[in-house]
């Protein structure tokens, strides 16, 4: 295949990676029935000015499959990282000197739903990202001049290979991740 529908494939798919990997960061977010430090790492908190990850500030641990404990290493930072969880995640968590304590509720069957519902838009966000991504790059390669159109078809087609390639990534990880939500 020619240089230039390579290069322009190789962009693409940089691209489409690029894009599954914010769905699989944002879906990891998604509280499921199971504690998961991935639910507080990248809350943005208040430190001297700026706002930091969490993950940033502190170990974070799962002891209990309900519960996240985070060891803060900076006393000034313990009550910003209690106020971005209670305004953030709208849990309390409790206080004992650095350490604070996060228990997670029971999902009810309705969260759960509600959840997958989040997913289903999320995943269809990303969806829709990958297929923007092969429209531009399906129209550049239509524009090129001098190429063969079997060399336009060929680059097309390996095109269309690779957008289902990612499609079928995230649809994976929806199922995967509503497996987790609804099953707890």
């Amino acid at each position: 295949m020619l240089q230039e529908i390579e290069d322009i494939l190789k962009q693409m798919e940089k691209d489409m990676k690029k894009s599954v990997e914010h769905f699989k960061n944002e879906i990891a977010g998604l509280r499921t029935g199971r504690a998961s430090t991935s639910l507080v790492e990248e809350l943005k908190v208040e430190y001297y000015g700026s706002k930091v990850p969490l993950k940033q500030l502190g170990n974070i641990s799962v002891p209990e499959a309900n519960q996240i404990v985070v060891q803060v290493w900076d006393a000034n930072a313990v009550s910003s990282i209690e106020k971005a969880i209670m305004e953030e995640l709208n849990l309390n968590p409790q206080r004992q000197g650095n350490t604070l304590r996060i228990t997670l509720p029971p999902l009810t069957q309705e969260r759960r739903k509600e959840l997958v519902k989040l997913l289903h838009k999320m995943a269809e966000e990303a969806r829709v990202a990958v297929r923007n991504i092969r429209k531009d790059a399906k129209e550049t390669i239509e524009e090129l001049e001098g190429i063969s159109e079997d060399e336009i078809k060929r680059g097309l087609e390996k095109l269309q290979k690779l957008t289902d390639k990612y499609i079928e990534q995230i649809n994976q990880l929806t199922e995967a991740k509503e497996k987790e939500i609804m099953g707890g």
